[in-house]
């Protein structure tokens, strides 16, 4: 009785440490990707930036992704981080179109 008793307690043990391990590696991995996501915004923000095209809020999406990352809400820092490298892209996609816009000689642009 005892030896099932004990083999009992031990695989639910095992059972119950595996899921946990599981669940940290599964954060772990979540907040690799999310990370990524991250640094692919602001690869995109510099982009922007390069050509004059960055947009006025992505580097506070990009802030704003971080602390999320950093309090565990990896949803919604996906969310954030996905939509200021589309802001991102939207820039430099902006700039590129409008470098060889001619502006008339009445309005000083600059």
């Amino acid at each position: 009785m005892h030896k099932k008793l004990f083999f009992l307690i031990t695989l639910l043990a095992g059972i119950l440490c595996t899921g946990m391990t599981t669940t940290l590696l599964a954060d772990d991995a979540s907040a690799a990707k999310v990370q990524k996501l991250i640094d692919a915004a602001d690869a995109a923000r510099k982009e922007a930036a390069s050509v004059g095209g960055e947009w006025r809020d992505t580097g506070k999406m990009i802030d704003s992704a971080k602390e999320l990352l950093g309090k565990g809400d990896y949803v919604a820092a996906a969310k954030l981080a996905n939509e200021a490298a589309k802001q991102g892209h939207l820039g430099y996609a902006q700039a590129m179109s409008q470098k060889d816009l001619k502006m008339p000689s009445y309005l000083h642009y600059e």
